[in-house]
């Protein structure tokens, strides 16, 4: 077991003694253990434990809050949020706020944010719920505007569950009011090309092209490299308010991080990017400086 995998597997075992039922937490215990401790239940597994103990999948997600918590990674806040997305699938992508200390507040990664892209990279089209266990900040809720499923997505608390995701955004400002067609979770290629025998290259260029960036035409997709070469990545996805855009190495290195690795393993990190009005790369320099001190490899096309 990973150093990582021990930390998360020590954080899961305390979250799961809160469950009330703890056949179920046994149940979840060897669920995670077999898939290395990533922070996903496929519909299947969902499946199982909802007909095995009598469940509906929100009231599952629900109490999946503690342990979608422990992705978390809090150290500027000291203050864990976990949030659960429902795919139209029925897999379940977990999320933790994601704060990097000793760089600008920007780079961090909200847990609605961190499940809704851990669910976009994992190839889901369409989210029907999010489960989180506080109320999503503004940020959160013109982020998941953003979403195809914007219109019917619920919302579910603790406290306060089956809110339409416009309950908590009225009178919303959305893509609809810029003109544009579609949506994140949209399939859409952006027609990039570039000549390559670099796999990681051609990885970094799909996710380029598979990002959403239809306010600035700036696409950009990260694709990062462990030493043990498995590979991760990201792409960026844009809001109509802008500022709740998801920068592309945020959406990899979440990604990697949910599923159970650790950013010490990062071998390489390639960015391509067509940065028409803006661009990501001082920004990827400085979160990879802290992460420790990772070239970036940038390519502009």
């Amino acid at each position: 077991m990973s150093r990582i995998e021990q930390h998360i597997s020590h954080r899961l075992q305390h979250a799961l003694a809160q469950l009330e039922n703890q056949n179920l937490a046994q149940d979840l215990w060897h669920i995670f253990a077999e898939q290395h401790f990533q922070g996903f239940l496929s519909h299947f597994a969902v499946q199982h434990l909802c007909q095995k103990y009598q469940l509906d999948p929100k009231t599952l997600s629900l109490l999946l809050l503690p342990v979608s918590a422990t992705y978390a990674n809090p150290t500027i806040s000291q203050f864990n949020v976990g949030a659960v997305a429902i795919g139209e699938s029925g897999n379940f992508y977990f999320g933790g706020n994601q704060e990097f200390c000793a760089t600008n507040i920007q780079q961090t990664i909200h847990a609605e944010q961190s499940a809704i892209s851990h669910a976009w990279m994992r190839k889901e089209k369409k989210l029907t719920d999010i489960t989180v266990n506080y109320t999503p900040c503004g940020h959160c809720r013109q982020f998941m505007n953003e979403l195809n499923s914007a219109d019917s997505l619920h919302i579910h608390l603790p406290h306060s569950q089956n809110n339409l995701l416009h309950s908590y955004l009225p009178d919303a400002f959305g893509p609809a009011d810029l003109a544009i067609p579609y949506r994140l979770f949209d399939e859409k290629t952006n027609g990039l090309q570039l000549s390559t025998k670099d796999p990681l290259i051609h990885t970094a260029l799909e996710a380029a092209n598979q990002s959403h960036a239809p306010y600035t035409q700036s696409f950009c997709g990260v694709a990062v490299e462990l030493q043990d070469k498995q590979v991760f990545q990201g792409s960026y996805a844009e809001n109509a308010a802008f500022n709740p855009s998801l920068p592309a190495l945020q959406v990899a290195i979440n990604y990697l991080l949910l599923s159970g690795q650790e950013v010490e393993n990062i071998a390489r990190v390639v960015m391509v990017e067509h940065p028409v009005k803006l661009s990501y790369r001082q920004m990827a320099e400085e979160l990879l400086g802290y992460l420790g001190e990772i070239k970036l490899e940038y390519i502009a096309v």
